[in-house]
C-alpha cells in the first residue's frame, strides 16, 4: 500500500530539498490551461487566484481551516492549471464525469507565464525521502493539503508543485501560490473562451471521447 502520512516537521523537509533535484523550472513560454467557473459560489477571473478555502476538492489548497470551516486568507492564493485541455477537464469535471458547458459559466483559458516558474517537482523522488509516496498526487485531499501548508512553509519562495493528475493518466499538473506566484500570470491570455463557444465543440467531444465523460450541449 502506498504510504501518505501527515507531512513531517518543517526541518526535516527544509533538509531533505535538493534543489537540483527537486525544483521544476516552467519557462515562460510553457502553455498552462485552465477551466474555471465565472457564476457559483466561487467565481473566478481568468488571472485571479482563489483565497477562499480549503475546498473539499482542491487538492493543494493552501489555507488552514478554522475549526473545520472554509476561511478567506488572502496570503495564500491557489489556482490550477494542466499542460492540456484534456488534463483540464478531467479534473475539473471528475466528480460527475459530465461536462456541463452552461451552469455556472465555465470557460477555458490558455496562458503563459509571465516569469519562470520554480515549482516543487511531486513527481521525483522528493516524496519518497520525506516519508510519502506518489500517493500525495491521488490521496485523500485533507491530507495532501496539510502537505500542501507544510510545503508552502518550508519553501516560501516557491511558486508552487508541480504533480501528476489522478484523473489524466498521470500527466502533468500545476498548481500555483500567491505569493509569490500572483506576479507571474500574464497581463493577456492566449486563449480566452467560454465553454460552449462554437469552436470547441470538435475539440470538447474529442476530449469527452476519450474521458468516457458525457458533454452537454
Amino acid at each position: 500500500m502506498a504510504r501518505l502520512p501527515r507531512p513531517p516537521s518543517k526541518a526535516v523537509l527544509v533538509n531533505e530539498l535538493r534543489p537540483t533535484e527537486d525544483i521544476v523550472a516552467v519557462h515562460p513560454a510553457t502553455r498552462l490551461v485552465r477551466v474555471y467557473n465565472a457564476y457559483g459560489n466561487h467565481p473566478q477571473r481568468w488571472d485571479t487566484f482563489r483565497y477562499t478555502g480549503p475546498l473539499p476538492h482542491g487538492r493543494f489548497d493552501p489555507q488552514l481551516p478554522r475549526h473545520g470551516d472554509i476561511v478567506t486568507d488572502r496570503q495564500n492564493g491557489v489556482v490550477y492549471f494542466g499542460l492540456s485541455v484534456r488534463t483540464s477537464v478531467a479534473e475539473v469535471f471528475q466528480t460527475t464525469s459530465t461536462v456541463d458547458r452552461k451552469t455556472r459559466g465555465p470557460h477555458l483559458v490558455v496562458v503563459r507565464p509571465a516569469r519562470t516558474l520554480r515549482l516543487l517537482d511531486l513527481c521525483g523522488l522528493w516524496p519518497t525521502r520525506v516519508g510519502a509516496s506518489q500517493e500525495i498526487s491521488s490521496g485523500p485531499k485533507k491530507i495532501t493539503q496539510a502537505w500542501a501548508r507544510a510545503i508552502r512553509g518550508a519553501y516560501r519562495d516557491l511558486d508552487g508543485v508541480w504533480y501528476r493528475s489522478s484523473m489524466d493518466s498521470g500527466e502533468p499538473a500545476v498548481c500555483l501560490w500567491d505569493p509569490p506566484a500572483g506576479g507571474a500570470l500574464p497581463a493577456t491570455p492566449d486563449v480566452l473562451l467560454p465553454l460552449d463557444h462554437p469552436g470547441l465543440d470538435v475539440p470538447l467531444s474529442r476530449v469527452c471521447a476519450e474521458l468516457n465523460y458525457v458533454m452537454l450541449s
